[in-house]
Order: C-alpha cells, then structure tokens, then sequence
C-alpha cells in the first residue's frame, strides 16, 4: 500500500508598498539637522548601499499594509476572507502590544477565521508561513493567510546625541516599510519541500527595538532600534553558512537547482558578502535592498511576489531567512 505524503504549498502571493519615498540622502540630512552633527555627505548611502525606501505615511500603520497585501491575494485566489480559517499576522511590528494586531487584520477584511500574531523579528513571515503549514498538515486548518506589515522606519532615532549614539543607531537607517501576504493550502504537486532553522539565542542583545514589554514597558528611548551593526552582521556569517550547506547536503540541491534564491537584505554589502562567501550566483538573486531598504520580514515576501511572475510550475525556489535574537531559517517551495 503507497502512502500519500500530504503537500502544502503558497498558492498566491503579494506585495504592498507606501506610496511615499525617501533617500537616503534626505533622511541622512534630516538626521544631521537634527542633531547638528557634521555628518560627511553621503556617508549613509556609501556605509549601506541603499539609495531608497519607502515609508508609511501618517495614519498609515502595519495592519494597513497588511490589509493591502491580503486583498490582493485573495483577489487573486478569487476568494473571500470566509474562505480562510486561519489567519497569521507575522511581524516584528504590530499596531499595538494588545490585542494581535491579526485582529485588526481581520476587522478589516471581514474574515471569521482563528487569528493570531507570530513575531521573531526579520523571520517573522518565514516563521509564519512554516507555522501555517505545520497547522494545515495537523489538520487544524485547511486554508490560511499569512501576512506581514512592517513599519521599522518608526524605529529610526530621529536625531542623535553624539557619534557614540549614532554607532549604536545606525542599522536602523537602513529599514523600509512594507507589507506582503501569502495564501497557503493544500496542493496537488510540488510546495514547500523542506524547512530547516537554526537558532543562537545567546546574541539576544546584539540589536534590536527593547520597549513595549516588561522590561522598558515606556518612555521614547526604548522605541528606537539600537545594535552593534558590525556585531550582528558578524554573527550570520559566522553561523549562516553551515545552516545553508546542511540544507544542501540533506536535500541533495544545489544552487542550480533552484529558479530564483531569495535571501533577507540588510545592506548592499551584507548581500555581496554573502554571495561571494557563499557562492550564490548572483543572477538568481532578486536585489530590492538600494531600492527598498531592509523591510524587515516583508523583505522575503515582496521579493517572491516580485519573482513569481516569471516562475513556472516544477520551479524552485530557495528563501532564507536572518533574523535578530539571532535565528536563521530557509524554505524550499516548488512552483505548482
């Protein structure tokens, strides 16, 4: 007797962008205004390679979109919110500490379904999409919505007290905002493959936004991000690789194996960094960092839906995933 491993796949995909541009020539002078520091020309753009982003306007928050995405894959499906019975706002930022910002999410769309919110800082969609399948392949669900609204450029600090600060400030100048969302469900062929992570949890305090909880639970200094840029960064190459070459050695696929290769953009020379150490041939790559910023967990999402135009059925693709806390993950999906 053949047993049949059930498949799930991503049967639609989106992205959403705030209309609203910035450079960041005009984002490096607004901070020098501010602070009155003589902050070289250029010396933002040259440190990150990131000449543009997008960010959320006034009134406009993460859930919007979110929104925005979800309707798009939905449109696309040509289904309705009720047709979906779980619904996973995945973000490392929300509208509000309470309630899940899935709920506002929700509100808006109409839907009825189990709603919830997964955070793990820039895998948050990644995790999301995992938790998604893992439910459906339980059998708690049979069709979900996994969306993502990033709104990082609020963690931007404003203004700086001294070169000091501005070190401790400086990777969140690189963010954009983004949303994006994914419908996931059972498929006939193909889907997502393999699933793989890897944590490090003791870099916790290398870098990230440390209000809102127990521990800062107010006061504005807290909402900024603040990291040791070189730090982190040196942590992911340390570790990255070895989870990318167990993927390869577990699936037995290697880089021409795969259609397209997306991977999470921090900076332009984080990205060229990893290429050449880990040998990714550059033409798979989809490169949305010199115009978008790194959009937190919404970076993987806008990039498949910027890909998946040109991907046929029996194609793969590889995602991976960096994330602070620090945790690294990757996905195989086969188009279906």
């Amino acid at each position: 007797m053949t047993t049949t491993v059930p498949r799930v796949g991503i049967t639609a995909v989106a992205g959403c962008l705030p209309q609203r541009r910035v450079s960041t020539a005009e984002l490096q002078r607004s901070v020098a205004v501010a602070s009155g520091l003589p902050l070289p020309d250029g010396m933002f753009a040259q440190a990150t390679g990131i000449l543009t982003r997008r960010v959320a306007a006034d009134g406009e928050y993460a859930s919007d979109l979110a929104v925005a995405a979800a309707r798009q894959v939905l449109e696309q499906a040509g289904l309705d919110a009720l047709d979906v019975d779980l619904l996973l706002f995945a973000s490392a930022t929300r509208d509000m500490a309470e309630p899940a910002t899935a709920h506002v999410v929700q509100a808006a769309l109409g839907g009825r379904a189990h709603a919830l919110d997964v955070t793990n800082a820039c895998n948050s969609f990644l995790n999301g999409i995992d938790l998604a399948r893992s439910m459906i392949l339980a059998g708690r669900a049979r069709r979900a919505l996994v969306v993502t609204g990033e709104t990082p450029t609020r963690s931007m600090r404003p203004r700086l007290d001294g070169m000091r600060q501005a070190r401790q400030s400086f990777a969140g100048y690189t963010f954009g905002d983004a949303g994006a969302a994914v419908l996931v469900e059972p498929v006939a062929t193909g889907g997502i493959l393999d699933v793989d992570a890897e944590t490090h949890s003791q870099h916790w305090p290398v870098g990230g936004i440390f209000g809102g909880g127990s521990r800062n639970p107010r006061g504005d200094e807290h909402t900024y991000f603040t990291g040791d840029g070189h730090k982190l960064r040196g942590v992911f190459e340390k570790i990255g690789l070895g989870l990318v070459e167990r993927v390869h050695h577990r699936t037995g696929l290697g880089w021409d194996d795969y259609a397209r290769v997306l991977v999470h953009q921090v900076t332009l020379p984080y990205l060229q960094r990893f290429v050449e150490v880990a040998g990714v041939p550059a033409d798979k790559l989809e490169v949305t960092v010199p115009e978008l910023g790194n959009m937190a967990s919404a970076t993987l999402g806008v990039q498949l839906a910027r890909v998946r135009p040109g991907l046929r059925d029996g194609d793969k693709v590889l995602l991976l995933g960096l994330g602070g806390g620090v945790s690294l993950m990757t996905m195989i999906w086969e188009v279906s």
